[in-house]
């Protein structure tokens, strides 16, 4: 497949397949709530955190090896903890509300609910995006096939937990706005963040190729920091703790699989 459309693939599936998650809301039955949406931000998380090891961390240690006079693990490490220093920084400027614990962050304003629950979902799928980017962005400057097929595993991996985290979101934006419809499109609108937060990490890594390292490593501590800050404790606050593990445990396998079977 031509490199270029797996790269247009790879950031239209993680758009799509968050669009099918946000369509599950026309088929959902109220009294699955709670335990739907505990298991979908279970194996969210653990898709997360397989893909931040085996996509994100390992590769920029690699790359650190490469371009990076030093100890590798230095850039790697940096790049981590400023990807969760980041996702710090918009809970602080940008109004938002956690759907599990109905907590507001960011500055008080007046805005309605449903605005803050897309302004949380929103928050989080911006490192999401920005893996994909800088993982392609990487794979460009690499220039070999297996390069981008694992590029895109980790675009097919985020796009599989897209789906479930899709649902998951349009769940309590049905209830906020009390319309299906509404629902269905700010899921479908917080979506359209990734592919753009995709393009603009893929010309970050392509033009600066001496900091891939600290970008993959930038977006590893970015999705761990959405998953310990919000998706883990927004599924145990349901009451369903085992549920929650055994989402995060299966999500952890699938995503692993993938990863090697495409490396």
């Amino acid at each position: 497949m031509n490199f270029t459309l797996m790269t247009a693939l790879g950031f239209f599936i993680i758009f799509a397949m968050s669009t099918l998650g946000s369509a599950v809301v026309y088929f959902f039955k109220e009294k699955e709530g709670d335990k739907l949406h505990t298991l979908f931000l279970g194996f969210a998380s653990g898709i997360m955190i397989s893909a931040s090891i085996w996509s994100l961390l390992l590769p920029a240690m690699e790359e650190a090896e490469l371009v990076f006079n030093g100890p590798a693990w230095l850039p790697v490490a940096i790049g981590f903890i400023i990807g969760g220093l980041f996702l710090v920084l918009l809970d602080k400027i940008i109004p938002h509300t956690h759907s599990g614990t109905n907590q507001d962050e960011g500055p008080h304003v007046a805005v309605k609910k449903s605005t803050k629950l897309f302004f949380a979902v929103m928050i989080h799928n911006i490192p999401e995006g920005l893996a994909v980017g800088f993982a392609f962005g990487a794979a460009a400057t690499i220039g070999t096939t297996a390069a981008y097929v694992s590029a895109l595993g980790l675009a097919i991996g985020l796009g599989i937990q897209n789906f479930p985290e899709g649902v998951a979101v349009t769940l309590p934006l049905k209830g906020v706005t009390n319309s299906k419809n509404k629902a269905f499109l700010l899921g479908t609108a917080s979506g359209a963040v990734e592919p753009v937060a995709a393009v603009i990490g893929y010309f970050m890594a392509s033009f600066m190729i001496t900091l891939q390292p600290w970008l993959l490593a930038f977006a590893a501590g970015a999705m761990i920091f959405v998953v310990a800050e919000d998706l883990i404790p927004d599924a145990q606050s349901t009451g369903h703790s085992h549920l929650a593990t055994w989402g995060v445990m299966a999500g952890f396998v699938i995503m692993m699989i993938l990863d090697v079977a495409l490396a």
